[in-house]
């Protein structure tokens, strides 16, 4: 079985033009960053880069513009970051990439860096395109992937570009999510539990059908709980449902017993007739038609931290609640909360992730420790089902 080829810091970069591919994608109010998590994991490797004096050209997304430019998603507001904390040149390239590119990019030196425009505005990237992939690799030397959390995707910066470059490796960070992950897989600590979130079980469904078999609980949470609640003959009101779901959820409860895997759902909620409102603790079984299921409640808040306390490993995707108003981000809090208090012991493993994860920790202000934090939501979790990567295969 081929492994994926790492970069070495024994690699000589002096002087080589470096194409790497990050995920960059923050949150933007008003074209303002919101959370730097993402482009802050980036930095260390990024200022060696630098240091090894490698000529840098970036590539990344910010949002789904689909193939057109927005100027709501440019990459300005990311470029004035780097601009601020890296202590070299470095330069906004907005411009068409085609044969004449790389003749542009002459004047790039050595430890200097050039940020391209979203990568996502030009639609042959979506497309995985053939000779898109191949303009792209003809601005570089050496390939790198550090965009774990867009690995999963046909796309011509992550999958197709790799077929064009002599040396293509993954980065540290995306070396540092396989690792931990497999590890977790392949060498797990029992009692393991599986958080999940968000709200489409269709997306989720072979992952948890894949984690029936290797994991001793799996909690359902947010509004992916909700297809739970009318599957058991329970009314959601107005609360985020999926159409057809009952099928998945049978054979979800059949896997479970079949393994030996406890399946958890709330038992009370906390609701409001309107996303803005205040919140109103309820039972599951006394939901009204005009409310709205937007976090979990006290009575679910403590069975989920009983589990957490009598697991080793824990595994979370996906925030309890409607985390945008701090009034639903109760629940969402309690489990980070307890996952950090216990990983800090050392009495836990935990792996974290998704980006709507990471983005309510950051709302709450608070400060949490985990084993490891991922910023990946789609990849984290196919990895977790087995699926091979796109973008992991090609660097193999």
């Amino acid at each position: 079985m081929n492994e994926i080829k790492y970069f070495s810091e024994d690699l000589d970069i002096q002087n080589k033009t470096v194409i790497l591919r990050l995920d960059l994608n923050v949150p933007l109010n008003n074209k303002e960053i919101q959370d730097k998590t993402r482009i802050s994991l980036n930095l260390p490797f990024l200022k060696s880069l630098i240091k090894k004096k490698a000529k840098i050209i970036i590539i990344s997304h910010l949002g789904r513009p689909k193939g057109t430019e927005d100027s709501d998603l440019s990459l300005t507001p990311v470029y004035k970051f780097l601009k601020k904390k890296l202590e070299t040149n470095i330069y906004f390239f907005m411009g068409k990439i085609d044969e004449e590119t790389k003749n542009k990019f002459s004047y790039l030196k050595e430890g200097e860096v050039i940020l391209l425009e979203n990568i996502r505005f030009f639609k042959e990237e979506g497309e995985d395109e053939d000779n898109f992939a191949k303009k792209l690799a003809s601005l570089g030397d050496i390939y790198i992937n550090e965009a774990f959390s867009c690995s999963h995707r046909k796309q011509a910066s992550i999958h197709k570009i790799a077929k064009y470059m002599k040396e293509s490796y993954a980065g540290p960070l995306l070396k540092k999510e396989v690792t931990i992950i497999n590890s977790v897989i392949h060498d797990k600590k029992r009692p393991v539990t599986c958080i999940i979130g968000g709200s489409k079980i269709s997306t989720k469904i072979n992952v948890i059908s894949n984690l029936i078999k290797n994991v001793d609980n799996i909690i359902i949470v947010g509004a992916m709980a909700n297809n739970f609640f009318i599957y058991k003959g329970f009314k959601v009101g107005k609360s985020l449902i999926e159409q057809n779901s009952k099928g998945i959820i049978d054979n979800i409860y059949i896997e479970a017993k079949k393994f030996n895997c406890n399946i958890l759902i709330p038992e009370d909620c906390n609701i409001s007739t309107s996303f803005e409102g205040s919140g109103t603790i309820k039972k599951i079984n006394s939901i009204n038609d005009n409310e709205i299921i937007l976090d979990i409640g006290p009575k679910t808040i403590d069975n989920i931290l009983d589990i957490i306390e009598s697991s080793k490993t824990v595994l979370w995707n996906g925030p309890a609640g409607y985390f945008e108003n701090k009034k639903f981000m109760i629940g969402t809090l309690a489990i980070a909360k307890k996952i950090s208090e216990n990983t800090s012991k050392k009495s836990l493993i935990s792996i974290v992730g998704g980006g709507d994860t990471i983005a309510a920790m950051h709302d709450s202000n608070d400060k949490f420790f985990f084993t490891h934090l991922s910023t990946a939501g789609g990849a984290f979790l196919e990895f977790l089902e087995g699926k091979d990567l796109p973008g992991l295969s090609v660097l193999k």
